[in-house]
């Protein structure tokens, strides 16, 4: 019996060590990247169509379900809003409610997901695939480097798309906000506006990009990380994909944590 509980605790320890490990390797290997990109920037290395067509694929396209996303996340400050709004008939504050929620919290955070689900996940398997089939090894054997000619512009394209698709999205979400006020609550548009604009500060709006910035670039990190440390065959893409969304993901709460602490 102490022979059969012994081994389980050394099973238990062996694999809390082996996660340990494959955790530090993880983290390492993307901070070893970070300063790959960093170096690249500094020395202004970055191959400008590759930035262009990113930005496209991942700014451009994503514009529709971003805007979806965003119309009805106001929609949804909107309703929760709604049962404290008419409980102490507190209408004129339903604008600074939605709008602060969604600048600050909500707005970054859901579109980052969104962002992840979709340009993430196809940048870790687009690499992978590059990996798999030795793409990358035959842009090194043309004395290509891979990060200054594929990392830096996704990386660049990404936190760029962000950014433009939050300032979007923000804008959605408040009309989306002002629509759906008026047709559950019966807040006149003016009234939902005139509550935004007098309460809702410049400073929230930038604490919201801020984040999403920061949510771009670990997304950035994780998917190319995990693009380019595939490994198996088709296989290895699929599981890198599933890795770098839910690294992206992890990441994506743990700095939205530490980001409020540090803006508020």
């Amino acid at each position: 019996m102490m022979r059969a509980v012994l081994g389980l605790l050394l099973d238990l320890v062996r694999g809390i060590g082996a996660w340990i490990l494959d955790l530090c390797r993880q983290l390492g290997g993307m901070v070893l990247l970070a300063l790959y990109v960093f170096s690249s920037l500094l020395r202004g290395r970055c191959d400008r169509r590759e930035l262009l067509r990113n930005f496209y694929k991942m700014g451009v396209v994503s514009v529709p379900i971003v805007a979806l996303t965003a119309f009805f996340t106001g929609g949804i400050m909107v309703i929760q809003s709604g049962i404290f709004v008419r409980r102490f008939s507190a209408y004129g504050l339903l604008g600074w409610g939605a709008g602060y929620a969604v600048f600050r919290e909500v707005g970054p955070i859901l579109i980052g997901l969104m962002f992840s689900g979709r340009v993430g996940a196809n940048n870790a398997a687009e690499l992978g695939t590059m990996v798999v089939t030795e793409q990358i090894d035959g842009l090194r054997a043309l004395a290509i480097q891979p990060v200054p000619f594929l990392i830096v512009p996704r990386v660049l394209a990404m936190m760029l798309a962000m950014f433009c698709l939050l300032v979007l999205g923000d804008a959605i979400a408040i009309g989306g906000g002002m629509i759906l006020g008026k047709l559950l609550l019966g807040v006149e548009p003016a009234s939902f506006f005139a509550s935004f604009a007098d309460n809702v500060k410049l400073w929230d709006l930038s604490c919201g990009l801020i984040k999403g910035v920061c949510f771009a670039f670990a997304i950035a990190l994780t998917s190319c990380h995990y693009g380019l440390a595939v490994r198996g065959g088709a296989v290895g893409v699929g599981r890198a994909v599933n890795d770098a969304v839910v690294a992206a993901a992890l990441v994506i709460m743990i700095s939205d944590y530490l980001l409020t602490l540090v803006l508020r």
